[in-house]
């Protein structure tokens, strides 16, 4: 199935998504606006404000203010993309220059801190405290994780476990909040509101984990990056470490200087390593666990289209090519 079809039952909701981060992206500073059409029309998939309305709409939620929690969804993961980029010093993102290649790094940093404030300042006019506490608690654990990241760059002692524990925290978080937020707004029990969350935290390790292995097998023109992105900015992924902990010694020794030192210099003989060892195989297996159990954990919601694009949405995570 593709986002096209799992999006069929928010399609309207999509659109009112769409008119609200239009109007609320006004601003004095003409740079904002232009950063922000740039990033935001550059081909995401959108799948964190989709979450949102698809739990909701699962729990039968009649209202409005799921159009504005999934716009406040993106405009804080967008502040992220803007930040990360800058940290990371990329220069692709979906295909596209980056904002800082193209605007600064100075730019990025103050429209994605403009991204957050905004986002902050609709999150309060909904008026929902339990909402602004996750999504304030979000926010904490998603730095935590990208600093946790930045702390394991060139590190090639990294585990399984930790590097796991660093992508619940970067990126699995806010999948789980995405669906949560749906939750909190139907007033569902707290038995079903956990079963959304452990739902979004499964979908997004699964999202991650495909994205490591895009990361060594994909197709340039249709990531949108360049292969090997993480391995020249020293991030010892889950293919990585599976070789680290399986491979030959001589597969062992090329990843290990490639993140210890050469990055993409030596990214031929780390990719050989990569695909001999079976690591892409490993991570996939492992992103395929991580969907079934994100599946598993919302059987017992009502039937409903919006749930069977809950149910959709994880087997597109882990087939997707791009």
């Amino acid at each position: 199935m593709n986002l096209e079809k799992l999006y069929q039952p928010i399609r309207q909701d999509m659109l009112a998504v769409d008119a609200m981060t239009e109007a609320r992206l006004r601003s004095r500073a003409s740079l904002v606006r232009r950063i922000a059409e740039h990033i935001l029309l550059g081909g995401g998939k959108r799948l964190r404000p989709a979450l949102v309305l698809l739990s909701s709409g699962a729990l039968g939620y009649r209202g409005t203010a799921h159009h504005v929690l999934a716009a406040v969804v993106e405009f804080i993961h967008t502040a992220t993309l803007l930040h990360d980029d800058v940290v990371d010093d990329s220069s692709l993102r979906r295909g596209h220059e980056t904002a800082n290649t193209l605007f600064g790094n100075a730019a990025s940093i103050l429209v994605g801190d403009f991204f957050y404030s905004r986002a902050f300042e609709m999150m309060v006019e909904v008026g929902e405290t339990r909402v602004m506490r996750v999504l304030s608690e979000a926010t904490s654990v998603i730095a935590e994780g990208e600093v946790l990241q930045l702390m394991n760059c060139r590190n090639a002692d990294i585990g399984e476990a930790e590097y796991l524990d660093i992508i619940r925290c970067k990126t699995a978080k806010f999948f789980e909040t995405a669906a949560r937020i749906g939750a909190i707004l139907a007033k569902a029990p707290s038995g079903v509101e956990r079963s959304l969350a452990d739902y979004g935290m499964h979908l997004g390790v699964a999202f991650q984990l495909i994205d490591d292995v895009l990361d060594y097998s994909g197709v340039e023109s249709e990531i949108g990056k360049r292969l090997g992105d993480d391995l020249a900015e020293g991030k010892p992924t889950l293919p990585l470490i599976h070789v680290l902990q399986n491979g030959t010694p001589e597969q062992k020794a090329h990843v290990r200087k490639a993140i210890e030192i050469s990055g993409r210099d030596d990214f031929g003989k780390v990719l050989s390593a990569v695909r001999a060892s079976a690591a892409l195989a490993y991570a996939r297996q492992k992103a395929e666990a991580e969907a079934e159990l994100a599946v598993a954990a919302i059987q017992s919601l009502p039937a409903s289209p919006c749930k069977d694009s809950l149910l959709e949405f994880p087997l597109f995570a882990v087939a997707r090519e791009f």
